[in-house]
């Protein structure tokens, strides 16, 4: 199986919010299973400098790009068994930061072009094209505009991640001659709601698409939750699956992390715990009074909750639980957040902008994890928790349904299964009154512990919809 594997982004050579965990872990879990699977990124300004010394120029060559032509050069290097080709433009891409510029559009349409003629200078012939998010969503629409006639692509089959159905890339219909160089007749692939969509162009023209956990992938099928395109989106809903992220268990390993305060396993949760408890207290300025800790580790955006929690942190905290929260984001929300602090000292800790360090120590100190999104594809926060023995507390949306199970023998988490204050605050209580029961504390915590929510696991079901993909047509 040969697999050519297209990002914006990866760990460990740069990573925002955008797709980075998963293109960095997810090629080295395949290339364990045998894939031959290589990866293109764009070469960005912020390559920092231990990398870039390793790059190996390999070819020049030029993109179209609307009515122009771009230089592109492309280069590689090898990381844990895997190939990675850097695509290098300065003027697109040395630039400070990943995103958010006023031509990101040009900037991967460049990027996406640029990806299929990779493929005609480099001597692998891939099977499979693997593209992730807006950014690579031109891809599969100039594949079968521009190159099936082309041996070397005639049978070449795309795979498109969606990971969050909000982040869609919609552009006035003007860029489609000029900038991405696609003629009004073909327009149709990317045209919906009388604007350009690179999202729905990638869902149209892919052959297999598919989003980062099975529930969300029915749920943006609902109306209202596919974010504009949910009607469309049900009329291709044959082509459209769901494989759940995974994290990276080595990174997050409580038996080996060296930020935590006190190693442990499941031999020997019940010393290691309390040891890490012991030490977030003492390092955020908690009350060492035995309350349960409730961690919360999240962007300050209302699309994470944080209006939600504004409004329920003093119950919480008169309920008896300590929370400790670590992030950043809007400054309404840090603003309310250090008010609060100052106002609960001993009993609310904030850390903004936290270390490595920070967010390890919450993830092993913690009792639970509040998880308060609203509508969640699947983030990696609930699952490093589960790692660490730390009962996530979340809604019953998208990836947190299928990694957060609640049950009368004690699962391994606590669900609300609507999203208003009293339901939020009962799963807390519950919470609360569990960790209180060691018998019933211990049992969540093993339980939290044994899931498998590595990227082996997830790389095998990705196997599983290449060879469908490849069974296509």
């Amino acid at each position: 199986m040969k697999i050519l594997f297209a990002a914006s982004e990866a760990r460990p050579f740069f990573v925002s919010d955008g797709p980075g965990d998963m293109a960095g872990s997810l090629p080295p879990a395949l290339r364990r299973r045998n894939a031959d699977i290589r990866v293109v990124l764009p070469l960005y300004g912020d390559l920092g400098d231990e990398w870039r010394g390793k790059l190996k120029h390999v070819a020049s060559f030029v993109v179209p790009v609307g009515w122009r032509s771009q230089y592109c050069g492309l280069f590689e290097l090898s990381w844990q068994d895997v190939t990675w080709y850097f695509l290098d433009n300065e003027y697109y891409f040395r630039r400070g930061g990943l995103y958010g510029f006023y031509d990101d559009g040009e900037r991967f349409a460049f990027f996406s072009r640029a990806v299929l003629e990779t493929v005609s200078n480099i001597g692998f012939e891939p099977g499979i094209l693997h593209c992730v998010d807006w950014q690579t969503a031109l891809v599969p629409v100039y594949l079968n505009l521009y190159y099936r006639h082309i041996e070397k692509f005639a049978r070449l089959k795309t795979v498109f991640t969606i990971r969050d159905i909000r982040r869609q890339c919609i552009y006035d219909p003007e860029i489609l001659v000029g900038t991405l160089g696609i003629e009004r007749e073909d327009g149709h692939m990317l045209e919906y709601g009388g604007a350009v969509n690179l999202t729905k162009g990638a869902i149209e023209a892919g052959d297999v698409v598919n989003t980062v956990s099975p529930s969300y992938a029915r749920e943006i099928l609902e109306p209202g939750r596919g974010f504009g395109l949910s009607d469309f989106l049900k009329s291709r809903r044959h082509k459209i699956s769901g494989i759940l992220n995974g994290i990276d268990i080595g990174m997050y390993n409580p038996l080996s992390d060296p930020h935590i305060a006190a190693n442990y396993g499941l031999d020997d949760f019940r010393e290691g715990k309390p040891a890490c408890a012991k030490a977030l207290r003492e390092g955020f300025g908690l009350d060492d009074d035995g309350s349960p800790i409730m961690g919360m580790l999240t962007p300050l955006t209302d699309d994470r909750g944080l209006d939600m929690f504004r409004s329920l942190a003093d119950r919480l905290l008169d309920e008896g639980l300590q929370i400790v929260l670590a992030g950043s984001g809007e400054a309404a929300h840090e603003a309310f957040l250090r008010e609060l602090a100052e106002r609960r000292p001993g009993r609310f800790a904030l850390r903004l902008a936290p270390s490595a360090k920070d967010e390890r120590a919450i993830y092993a100190g913690s009792d639970m994890l509040l998880l308060l999104s609203r509508s969640e594809p699947c983030v990696f926060e609930q699952m490093a928790a589960l790692r660490y023995g730390t009962a996530p507390v979340a809604y019953a949306s998208g990836g947190l349904r299928d990694t957060v199970h609640e049950s009368v023998g004690g699962g391994n988490g606590f669900v609300f299964a609507a999203y208003e204050a009293p339901d939020i605050i009962e799963a807390c209580l519950r919470a609360k009154k569990a960790m209180g029961d060691r018998e019933k504390r211990d049992g969540i915590i093993r339980n939290a512990m044994l899931c498998d929510n590595s990227w082996a696991s997830a790389a095998e079901r990705y196997v599983g919809l290449y060879r469908q993909a490849e069974g296509l047509w």
